[in-house]
């Protein structure tokens, strides 16, 4: 369980009024004293995390979130923080105080209707205030109640949790048969710690071996010597999108080859819209801003791909005078009208809702949005290469030419 990386667990948030008791339902469900708990409205002041192994739905992120309501003097950006969780959150547990549904908890079931996102009720201090019955009744303090309240929690979790959720998108494991061969040209990448491979590379390992896949991984010093010594042809070659023209140019044309960071365009995010996106690359002109947006917050390199190497290759292949803004993390502009591009890197640190969230905002204010290795193989010139194993992305690509 604490193996599983944060972005592939269910997100699920806590939220309410102030005082209503979502830091105690945490300490409940959790079995620990996660959160501080007070009488005083306001003690949560930032988005707490925590995971879990909650069976049957295997690892999930827990988000504590300050209270809607909050009068204190840092009450704005407190409400800043909630409100940016709604683009993490998988499911939305509303905390009420009884059964007491005001202008506060209709802001938040508004907000996840508009979202499409599932919410459900948690009617704490049940033992005080009466309930209508639906939801979840509960006294948060009675640690007592654990095993009941764990028991309906699932329940519901289980009806409302998303499709894509529960089926996630393969990583590779659809592209190459089982006892099929695939090899993953994996450069030594600076970014990542001595001694490790970076998430992506060590993601598409873990898929083709639960597909009964056999992998080679070399180096790109290694690929020729690796097809020569093969008694037949791959199934599937991948490769890091910083070397996607030498794999290409290597590859037989018979040969199906993508870049992880394709494979997490169909992952993480919706595939079709970020192949759609890249075509905004042909279209930008003199003064055009762009938007590269990391996941992350690693300390960028000389030769960072984000902040160096892509702004490098946008400038180069338009052969325009661009403005290149960046962000990481989880920020992200509210207003995207005046930028041209969102390049989102391939998100091995998010979950899938907060990629198609931003997929979401920049469709919605009629920006084009693609991802880091769909816009380097376009850069590269080898992006209907790359698209080969995906058929439906192929088509919108060349619809798109």
């Amino acid at each position: 369980m604490n193996s599983a990386p944060k972005s592939l667990r269910l997100h699920l948030a806590l939220m309410g009024r102030v005082n209503s008791g979502k830091s105690s339902f945490l300490n409940l469900v959790s079995g620990q004293n996660i959160s501080i708990t007070s009488p005083h409205a306001g003690t949560t002041t930032d988005v707490v995390e925590k995971t879990q192994e909650l069976l049957p739905l295997g690892p999930v992120v827990w988000l504590d979130t300050a209270g809607f309501g909050d009068l204190t003097e840092l009450s704005s950006a407190r409400l800043n923080k909630t409100k940016a969780v709604f683009d993490r959150a998988d499911i939305i547990l509303l905390v009420c105080e009884g059964n007491q549904i005001g202008s506060y908890e209709r802001q938040i079931i508004d907000e996840a209707a508009a979202r499409k996102l599932p919410l459900i009720k948690i009617f704490n201090k049940a033992d005080l205030f009466p309930h209508d019955g639906g939801g979840i009744a509960v006294n948060s303090t009675d640690f007592s109640s654990r095993d009941r309240v764990l028991t309906a929690l699932k329940a519901e979790l289980i009806k409302a949790c998303p499709e894509e959720i529960i089926n996630t998108p393969v990583l590779l494991g659809d592209l190459a048969p089982a006892g099929g061969q695939v090899i993953m040209i994996v450069p030594v990448d600076f970014e990542a710690p001595k001694g490790r491979l970076i998430l992506p590379q060590v993601q598409a390992i873990r898929d083709a071996l639960d597909h009964d896949q056999i992998v080679t991984i070399v180096k790109e010093s290694g690929f020729e010597k690796a097809l020569a010594q093969l008694k037949q042809a791959p199934d599937l070659v991948v490769c890091d999108s910083q070397v996607v023209d030498f794999m290409t140019a290597k590859t037989p044309d018979s040969v199906k080859c993508t870049t992880f960071s394709v494979l997490f365009a169909r992952l993480k995010g919706d595939i079709v819209k970020l192949v759609e996106g890249a075509a905004a690359i042909r279209r930008l002109k003199d003064g055009d801003k762009v938007l590269i947006a990391e996941s992350c917050t690693h300390h960028a390199v000389e030769d960072d791909i984000g902040r160096v190497k892509i702004p490098r290759w946008l400038l180069a292949k338009t052969g325009k005078k661009l403005e290149i803004n960046h962000v990481a993390g989880h920020d992200f502009p509210d207003n995207l009208a005046e930028y041209k591009l969102v390049v989102q890197c391939g998100g091995c640190m998010f979950n899938r809702r907060e990629v198609l969230s931003r997929i979401n905002r920049a469709e919605q204010a009629g920006v084009p949005i693609t991802n880091y290795g769909v816009c380097i193989s376009e850069l590269k010139g080898v992006l209907e290469r790359v698209l080969q194993p995906f058929p439906e992305a192929l088509r919108a690509y060349k619809g798109n030419e």
